[in-house]
């Protein structure tokens, strides 16, 4: 019986042991994955928050991102230097972002460049209502709208509409934007207007080359034709820069999207809004970004600065004594390393009418307070100035502007030294006569000594209106062209 009873004991106590097993065995996976659902729990809620706080961002900015309609005459390709001097009828459309509530837009130049009618198209409002059903019962809002200033350089504009109590953005600080920052990219990408696309800053600071003054903000967030003159908008709703152009093979996006930097569009902004360009600033001398090979073959104790190539006669430059050989190496106090940093800081940085230079002589250091002016003579500038719509004599197939005194500056002289007419700032596709004679922008147009002044574009446009079965070629001979 105890033998027995032993047994039976061994028996249950072994029964109970495998229960504790099976029960081991079926409850620990449960432990172990307790944690593991918490955990996923508290992924899908920090994805739902930030997926909320993405979508309340978009409302946010939305209203204020516009779509910009154009007519008028563009060149095929700024990148061809025949093709950028000849122009013909074409429509284009890209973005803006509105920037003032009485009707104040920024967008890209080269969306508005040749325009003869711009307009805008406000993205409307939708409320508390689901999106889908909201958009289809939102209506359109289209202004006409002026250009008030460009600048080619920046590759910016400024346009007005006739509004108030529009939503606006306010633009960020250049310097807290941040490599990695997660940024949203606003626009029309081939015309499917107020589009939003995700991405993060690739870099802060790019370059299209060594020596191009302009820096850009690169991105990975998608932009495509269309996208131009849309916010680059940081999580805070500040803009962080102008969305501007891509580098693709394809056409469309790979990830190598471009923008102007914000600090960048805010000063030609304000300098357009005051003066209707972006005035242009000099020292009155050339400069060279300096390399490692350029300060050893020169013998330099320094291979960062810029390198003064050569100085304006009676310029600021020469009258504080700079030389050629003298190497610049911070402007304001702040490090100069080469041309575009130079540039930059001279434009955005410096407002003022004088820069303190720190200056290299061989081994000697000194420090120079130069005057900082705009160029007189800028005939790059005529193409700015001039208005398609308005200066079109389609019998010469060229594009005027009224010599007046500004433009007899940028030609580089007195409005009574020059006289009256208009000068060219364009080329007609369509019209080759004025090409094929040899002729170039910033020729100027005089009428005959022997027939009535044309002190204007628009009087020359007159007078050949009056020639009745007048080609070009017998049209041109009524009029004086000097080249400067």
């Amino acid at each position: 019986m105890r033998g027995g009873t032993r047994k039976a004991s061994l028996m249950v106590l072994s029964i109970r042991a495998l229960i504790a097993v099976f029960a081991a065995a079926w409850l620990l996976p449960t432990f172990a994955q307790a944690p593991a659902s918490d955990g996923r729990k508290d992924s899908d809620a920090a994805m739902r928050e930030m997926s909320r706080s993405i979508q309340n961002l978009v409302k946010r900015v939305s209203p204020a991102v516009v779509e910009v309609l154009v007519t008028g005459y563009g060149s095929p390709s700024d990148e061809d230097e025949k093709a950028s001097t000849t122009v013909g009828r074409e429509r284009a459309l890209g973005s803006g972002v509105i920037v003032d509530p009485d009707g104040y837009i920024i967008t890209n130049f080269h969306v508005v460049k040749g325009a003869d009618r711009v307009r805008v198209a406000l993205t409307p409002v939708i409320g508390n209502e689901p999106q889908a059903e909201g958009l289809l019962r939102a209506k359109t809002r289209i202004l006409p709208a002026r250009v008030i200033g460009t600048s080619k350089l920046i590759d910016l504009a400024v346009l007005k509409v006739v509004a108030t109590g529009l939503p606006t953005l306010p633009i960020g600080q250049y310097r807290q934007v941040q490599k990695g920052e997660i940024v949203l990219a606003f626009g029309s990408p081939e015309g499917l207007e107020n589009s939003v696309a995700f991405g993060l800053v690739s870099s802060v600071l790019r370059q299209q080359s060594p020596d191009d003054p302009m820096v850009y903000i690169q991105t990975d967030a998608a932009i495509n034709p269309g996208n131009s003159g849309g916010p680059l908008v940081d999580v805070d709703g500040n803009v962080v820069g102008i969305d501007t152009f891509i580098y693709s093979k394809s056409g469309g996006n790979e990830g190598l999207g471009f923008a102007i930097p914000g600090g960048i569009a805010r000063f030609a902004y304000e300098e357009i809004r005051k003066y209707g360009r972006v005035r242009r600033r000099t020292i009155g001398a050339d400069l060279q970004s300096l390399t490692a090979d350029l300060a050893g073959g020169l013998g330099l104790s320094t291979d960062s600065g810029v390198i003064v190539s050569d100085v304006a006669p009676g310029g600021p430059a020469e009258r504080e004594g700079l030389k050629m050989g003298d190497v610049i190496l911070s402007l304001d106090g702040l490090p100069v390393r080469n041309v575009p940093l130079f540039t930059l800081a001279l434009y955005v940085l410096n407002s003022g009418g004088s820069a303190r230079l720190e200056v290299l002589r061989g081994t000697q250091k000194f420090e120079a307070d130069v005057a900082v002016v705009e160029p007189q003579a800028d005939p790059q500038r005529l193409s700015e100035l001039a208005e398609p719509a308005k200066g079109l004599i389609s019998k010469l197939g060229i594009i005027g502007v009224t010599v007046t005194p500004e433009v007899a500056e940028l030609l580089g002289g007195a409005e009574n030294a020059i006289g009256s007419g208009g000068s060219v700032a364009g080329i007609e596709r369509a019209g080759r006569g004025f090409r094929a004679c040899g002729r170039r922008r910033d020729s100027h147009l005089q009428s005959h000594p022997n027939h009535d002044c044309r002190r204007s574009t628009h009087g020359i446009q007159q007078a050949q209106a009056r020639r009745t079965g007048g080609d070009a070629r017998r049209a041109s001979r009524k009029i004086h062209v000097r080249d400067f």
